[in-house]
């Protein structure tokens, strides 16, 4: 039996044309153990080179660059429904919203601009719905409107109005119901 030794591999190796794999440098380890590497930069190019986003704070960052979601509430007057509406959802990231009125006399009147901004329009009952359909009828063709069925029987901010609101709008802005 043949002793094998470091010169016996040689030969064997200069025998069978040397070794037919170059070997791969390693780069960061395992893959599950990116995460031990030492340095903050290391980690998030390891991070970037397996496609993951870290660390989880990225996200945030994402999310400020990416394009918020446009909400528009409408109601008839801009004065109660609508506005709340606004509010509650004011400061939710990655949203943008505001609010506007169908009626001549509403605090702010609903405009063509509003329509084509909006992503995702809440109306608050269906009359409202009948109205944008009749007066901007080539804007809202391949826009969905919502009705939320609230009635024109809260004052601005009441509690329950901000709880009906968030309960109905909420499915329909982030996808759950739409």
């Amino acid at each position: 039996m043949t002793q094998r030794t470091r010169n016996w591999r040689r030969v064997q190796a200069r025998k069978h044309g040397g070794r037919t794999a170059k070997p791969e440098p390693r780069s960061c380890g395992d893959e599950k153990q990116w995460r031990y590497l030492y340095f903050r930069s290391a980690k998030a190019k390891r991070a970037k080179q397996l496609g993951m986003i870290w660390p989880y704070r990225a996200w945030e960052i994402l999310l400020k660059d990416s394009e918020p979601i446009k909400v528009l509430f409408v109601c008839s007057k801009n004065q109660w429904r609508s506005p709340t509406g606004e509010a509650v959802f004011r400061r939710d990231t990655g949203l943008s919203v505001r609010s506007a009125g169908t009626a001549r006399s509403a605090k702010r009147k609903l405009s063509v601009a509003d329509i084509r901004w909006a992503d995702v329009i809440l109306v608050m009952e269906d009359k409202h719905k009948s109205r944008i359909r009749a007066e901007f009828r080539d804007e809202v063709r391949y826009k969905t409107l919502h009705v939320l069925d609230i009635p024109d029987e809260y004052r601005f901010m009441d509690d329950d109005l901000v709880e009906l609101i968030r309960a109905k709008a909420e499915p329909l802005i982030w996808g759950d119901g739409a």
